[in-house]
């Protein structure tokens, strides 16, 4: 248990207002609150500590997470009575709508798609070959498959995307964790000689059209379900359990303990995906 946890068992040990319940919910949401500040970098001593930029930071975090609005709002109770208690009343705000919980939160749930390799051979251009079969492994965008380079992506147990390749424009980082992706990088690093998969003779605009017509060709045009499939069996291998999307526990019917596991896994695949927001993944995984 962290100082500040301590220090917020005592302050409710010591102020024993409601049923027994309610001072066990008080108990079980402190250290919650407790856990993933610290966490998330905030090493406080205790209650009085407490800040405005705390609770920003908790609320956003658990809305992320795709809680419920009486979930969030029994929380925000139980912050608000932290606040009264220590003579700090200000640092949460009065009302939930003040923090926009009565909003609707839309939570989609995507459609994972295998990649059909029967069709991926049919594919003769050997340079979409390897680009679709990157969207499969790495999840990578239609985009950022085409222009993969080798001597600028691969560094041995990771790949690295230009930010001129991603949508956003934002650089990143994709781990490479399974055999069969290292097994892919080492064929389109022999094929391409270090180099990369559009063609020296072709653009990208040029080497697109050769793409799309590939693909259309064959029926392999829609590939985004690709990305979906890459989230589900990164979530499977990062938590041990299937994704909601997959047939497995809602994020609300998970422990204390394996929603932290859960939130830190989507943050994770949401970075790999090119994303940074936790409710993006819902798209992916389900809520």
């Amino acid at each position: 248990m962290s100082q500040l946890g301590y220090n917020l068992h005592l302050l409710v040990k010591t102020h024993k207002q409601g049923s027994q319940n309610t001072q066990a919910s008080r108990m079980k949401i402190l250290n919650l609150v407790a856990d993933q500040l610290l966490t998330s970098g905030f090493k406080l001593k205790g209650p009085k500590g407490l800040k405005t930029k705390h609770i920003e930071h908790l609320v956003q975090r658990w809305k992320e997470e795709g809680l419920s609005p009486s979930t969030l709002k029994n929380r925000l109770s139980i912050l608000r009575w932290t606040a009264k208690i220590i003579g700090k009343q200000n640092i949460v705000l009065r009302t939930n709508d003040a923090y926009g919980i009565n909003r609707r939160q839309h939570k989609p749930e995507g459609k994972a798609k295998a990649l059909d390799i029967s069709k991926l051979h049919q594919i003769t251009d050997r340079h979409i070959y390897f680009s679709l079969l990157l969207q499969k492994e790495l999840g990578l965008r239609r985009e950022e498959s085409i222009k993969f380079n080798v001597s600028y992506s691969m560094r041995g147990n990771l790949i690295r995307l230009k930010k001129s390749w991603t949508k956003g424009g934002k650089a990143r980082e994709i781990p490479v964790t399974k055999e069969s992706q290292h097994k892919l990088l080492t064929e389109i690093a022999q094929f391409c000689k270090g180099k990369s998969l559009i063609p020296s003779d072709k653009n990208y605009i040029q080497q697109l059209k050769v793409y799309e017509y590939q693909t259309n060709r064959v029926g392999l045009n829609k590939n985004h379900g690709l990305r979906h499939m890459y989230a589900r069996s990164r979530y499977f291998a990062i938590t041990g359990w299937q994704s909601p999307a997959d047939g497995g526990l809602h994020r609300k019917e998970l422990s204390i303990e394996n929603r932290e596991i859960d939130y830190q896994a989507r943050m994770a695949i949401s970075k790999e995906l090119g994303h940074t927001r936790f409710s993006i993944t819902y798209a992916y995984l389900g809520s």
